[in-house]
């Protein structure tokens, strides 16, 4: 285990993380003795408008995974239109190897319910919305006694600090489908529907929550709020880079030896946080990881020098994502990982378009052939020419995210498909498992 040096320590910059090891950090006592609820305050003298212009001014970007800037869709929001309007934040965290938004409602639950708060009031917001996983029940459970909390301290509920400003909230548990982390699919389960992408335009921003203008927020993103309005914008942009302002909670996992929660400046390299996390286990070396979760584009060796911010990864021909980072090592089959990674994404897809539908339904079964040592060479062509039909043309980003590890592994790593089309890697599956591959 290596030591990070004092350049790379200084990386770290816990801003939502600066609470979790607090005893009872979960408890409002707690979080108000560390700055907790001073933000609303702040916030709640302040013009709603101004607060969005903070937010634009700030540079955040949503922590979800699309990095659109917040306080610009924040402001498509029409005002004064008759309608009641909504913000959903979106915590259905279900890709593989995506574990940030988790822990920041199991441990400072109280952030995210001030932040829904301030958000609720700069986008004139009455009712607001906590999607969590159905699984996700430690958390949920954390975030429901929070908001009892907040409303027995009059954080929530009629003339909120004697404002003259009401908000409702109310955490709701979907029923762990993935694709409700998709903001329409959400909205359509929210209603009581089967949770299916919706046809856009209209936008929620218009169109969103019964048909009412809504703000679909990542947790991420709407607990960045309260350290923006009590710091200032200036103080965010302090971290990360000119074009992705502020920290983001790396989640490194894999073959490493200290996995985890890192929060560092945007811009970190996959270098600087191995040495934050202790290294690779012992004799194992790096030879793929994700840079976003499940749904980016692998990345190679080469890339440990990639500054881990929106711009940085696009430029390597990735994405950003969730920030989840798995480590893969010399160890590790990038064939055998995409395969089980596609088999998520065929379970978890809804089967509204056909592309992803049945897109990802036979490219499970030309990896069960490969890995089964029975695959031939077009056997590659036709994954190629299947990830062509589905990216671009399936109604949602499940079907684009499937294809990522499909077309990056073939780039990177073709010769480890070949091996085991011609032989030279002995078959992972059997025969039993190829049942229904032809």
């Amino acid at each position: 285990m290596t030591t990070p040096r004092p350049e790379t320590l200084a990386k770290l910059t816990p801003v939502l993380t600066k609470r979790w090891l607090s005893p009872d950090a979960w408890r409002i006592g707690t979080y108000e003795q560390l700055d907790g609820y001073a933000a609303l305050r702040k916030a709640l003298k302040a013009h709603p408008d101004d607060l969005i212009q903070l937010i634009k001014d700030s540079g955040l970007r949503g922590r979800g995974g699309a990095g659109f800037p917040t306080g610009l869709k924040w402001g498509f929001i029409p005002q004064g239109d008759g309608k009641p309007h909504y913000l959903v934040v979106n915590a259905d965290e279900g890709e593989p190897g995506t574990c940030k938004d988790l822990p920041l409602m199991t441990h400072d639950p109280h952030a995210l319910v001030e932040g829904v708060i301030i958000s609720s009031y700069a986008i004139r917001a009455n009712r607001a919305y906590i999607y969590i996983r159905g699984e996700a029940v430690h958390a949920a459970r954390r975030l429901r006694n929070a908001v009892q909390e907040a409303y027995d301290k009059g954080y929530l509920g009629r003339n909120i600090l004697r404002s003259g400003y009401d908000l409702e909230l109310v955490v709701h548990s979907g029923a762990g489908a993935y694709i409700c982390g998709e903001e329409t699919a959400l909205l359509d389960s929210l209603e009581g529907f089967r949770g299916q992408p919706r046809l856009r335009p209209p936008f929620p921003a218009t169109h969103g929550l019964y048909a009412s203008p809504t703000v679909v927020n990542n947790v991420g993103t709407i607990a960045s709020v309260p350290p923006i309005v009590l710091g200032g914008a200036d103080w965010w942009k302090t971290m990360g880079t000119e074009k992705s302002s502020g920290p983001m909670i790396y989640s490194l996992s894999g073959r490493i030896v200290n996995p985890g929660q890192y929060e560092c400046s945007m811009g970190v390299t996959l270098r600087e946080l191995l040495e934050l996390a202790g290294g690779m286990q012992p004799g194992h070396n790096l030879r793929f990881w994700t840079p976003g979760g499940s749904s980016t584009p692998l990345l190679a060796a080469e890339h440990l020098d990639v500054p881990l911010d929106f711009e940085g990864v696009a430029a390597a021909g990735s994405i950003l994502g969730t920030t989840a980072t798995q480590i893969f090592s010399d160890q590790d089959c990038p064939v055998y990982a995409t395969y089980r990674w596609l088999e998520f994404y065929h379970h978890e897809s809804c089967g509204k378009c056909t592309p992803c539908r049945e897109g990802n339904y036979w490219m499970v079964r030309v990896y069960r052939r490969i890995l089964a040592g029975q695959g031939t060479h077009e056997d590659l062509d036709t994954l190629l020419d299947t990830c062509d039909n589905i990216l671009g043309r399936s109604f949602c980003g499940l079907g684009d995210g499937a294809t990522s590890s499909v077309t990056s592994s073939l780039k990177y790593f073709k010769q480890d498909y070949l091996d085991y089309i011609e032989g030279r890697t002995a078959p992972k599956l059997s025969d039993k498992q190829l049942v229904g591959a032809h």
